[in-house]
């Protein structure tokens, strides 16, 4: 796994053996980071990151100086190893991490999402991965100009659900995004 942009492009991370999920592809990341490039400046952004798994994803957004990130993760032993490579890569840099172990399921009843951008990248075959979308984007918290975007398999189809902007599929990965403003 590596970082692929920012002040750590081409930091390679190297995963440890008891880590079984499947990381956010390089050429998914590099995808999805060109469309968000064209979107947004990066810096002073708050990003939430659920099933935050090996962290990937946030320390892409941390290599291109977003402010803080908030990453949600219940395996303990994940959890340690994204406080490892926090504390590695950017103790001394000025983004703020928070780092909660917690079911991502339980904490969306009970969190405030007031955040720029909320990433999840669920377990492909969790039941309730449909739901997601209207467990994220029906929370009061959720700003009306906030983007969500889901990383799923290619089997689920949620261009008809009434927040959904686009869909961008990087060779077997699959990212919908979502935003209140375009209901």
């Amino acid at each position: 796994m590596r970082i692929i942009s920012g002040i750590w492009k081409g930091k390679i991370l190297k995963l440890p053996k008891y880590f079984h999920d499947r990381p956010t592809t390089d050429f998914a990341k590099e995808g999805l980071f060109s469309s968000l490039n064209s979107w947004y400046d990066f810096e002073g952004l708050r990003i939430l990151d659920l099933f935050a798994g090996s962290g990937s994803i946030s320390y892409e957004f941390a290599s291109r100086g977003v402010a803080e990130i908030t990453m949600v993760e219940k395996n303990p032993k994940y959890v340690a190893f994204i406080r490892k490579q926090v504390n590695e890569l950017f103790g001394d840099k000025p983004v703020v991490f928070n780092i909660i172990r917690d079911d991502v399921l339980e904490f969306l009843t009970h969190a405030s999402l007031d955040y720029d951008i909320i990433f999840a990248d669920p377990p492909f075959d969790m039941k309730q991965l449909p739901q997601l979308p209207d467990m994220v984007l029906g929370n009061t918290s959720f700003p009306q100009d906030s983007l969500f975007i889901l990383e799923h398999p290619k089997e689920y189809d949620f261009s008809s659900h009434p927040a959904f902007i686009r869909k961008k599929h990087y060779g077997h990965v699959n990212f919908s995004f979502f935003s209140k403003s375009n209901q």
